[in-house]
């Protein structure tokens, strides 16, 4: 590195630290911190444990964007601090130390513009996350289960929260649908990088003649939309079942019909949750998913006029293949979309995605 160079790079760091300080709204994001910090000391906090718990929800999602901003503007100006001192001085080995820092500020700078790349309407919302069982009975609802194991260690590394809202299981083993209601800081834009179909390759576990099989599983995102997010939907033409829980819940949940399924009748569409042990209470998490699946069928129909328009043949997302999973005769996991891939299919089936989901992210794929 020589002193102009260490110049150039002070420079472009002082332009992508102020964009992200913009970007992140960091002011506004102190000003909700300290709301929350007061609400937080107040004596009659802990009245209501619904309220109690969206407030420190949300002083976790300030902190998760203020506090690693911080570290970046320490390193930042720790960086400036050095530079200038090399260019006073001079001094050879203050220009060694200098282009140190400028690595370590690189990364940190590259991992925090990845949330630059989440700018979508509901990017910053939490999500609901779907894995589907494919054709071929067991074998599909065990990988099935396996992705879901995958991405709960993926949510754990993110610091993400999840909960079960829906689960079918299969037959004899794994899981033929799950629902995940996953709660955090911009999980809606990481996991829409997740949606699509899921290929694996290898030799069964159930096969006693120990043949390769090939199984698939799909992975649908729905964003939470708010409350007040505005989208007709006209109760006549929806269909509400009750049902009993299926899964483990807690005598309450197993013992009535708590359970509830909506269909949309003019488009098909079909929810269900299952989680709360009151009616009334899955009944609002589903129509919450159906004003989702609505709105998304909606975008997507002017996404495919608009490129009919333009002469361009639509994607159709929910068919496609994004990743195939080879563990034998070989192991090799590879996005078909970024041609992304590694032979560590261990660390990725225990979560280790980010590889992926930031290659896919920085493509522009999904904008």
């Amino acid at each position: 590195m020589t002193p102009d160079e260490l110049k150039t790079y002070v420079h472009n760091a002082t332009e992508r630290v102020g964009f992200l300080e913009k970007f992140l709204k960091i002011e506004e994001c102190r000003t909700k911190k300290a709301a929350f910090d007061e609400k937080m000391s107040a004596p009659d906090f802990w009245n209501s444990r619904e309220r109690a718990q969206e407030t420190i929800d949300g002083m976790t999602a300030c902190k998760n964007i203020i506090e690693p901003f911080d570290i970046l503007k320490k390193e930042f100006s720790d960086f400036t601090a050095l530079a200038e001192l090399v260019e006073e001085s001079g001094d050879v080995q203050l220009l060694t130390d200098a282009e140190k820092s400028w690595t370590d500020i690189s990364s940190s700078l590259g991992k925090i513009e990845l949330i630059s790349y989440l700018s979508g309407k509901f990017d910053r919302n939490n999500a609901y996350f779907t894995v589907h069982a494919g054709a071929g009975g067991t074998e599909s609802c065990d990988w099935a289960a396996i992705l879901l194991r995958m991405y709960r260690r993926w949510f754990e590394r993110k610091g993400f929260k999840e909960e079960i809202v829906d689960m079918q299981p299969g037959e004899e083993a794994g899981v033929k649908r799950v629902t995940l209601f996953v709660t955090g800081e911009f999980a809606y834009g990481y996991l829409k990088a997740e949606r699509g179909v899921h290929r694996l390759v290898r030799i069964s576990p159930f096969d006693s003649n120990a043949r390769r099989h090939t199984s698939f599983a799909s992975v649908d995102i729905l964003p939470e939309l708010s409350d007040d997010f505005e989208l007709e939907i006209d109760e006549s033409e929806l269909k509400i079942d009750t049902y009993r829980a299926s899964g483990a819940g807690g005598q309450h949940v197993n013992r009535t019909d708590s359970a509830v399924r909506i269909t949309h009748i003019p488009t098909g569409i079909m929810v269900s949750c299952q989680m709360e042990r009151s009616q009334h209470k899955n009944r609002a998490t589903s129509m919450k998913m159906l004003k989702a699946k609505l709105y998304e069928l909606h975008e997507e129909e002017k996404k495919k006029e608009a490129n009919a328009l333009r002469g361009e043949k639509a994607d159709i997302a929910w068919g496609n293949q994004i990743r195939s999973y080879v563990l034998h005769p070989y192991q090799m996991i590879k996005d078909t979309r970024t041609g992304v891939e590694t032979g560590n299919s261990a660390a990725v089936l225990d979560g280790d995605l980010d590889r992926f989901v930031e290659a896919w992210l920085k493509s522009g794929i999904g904008r």
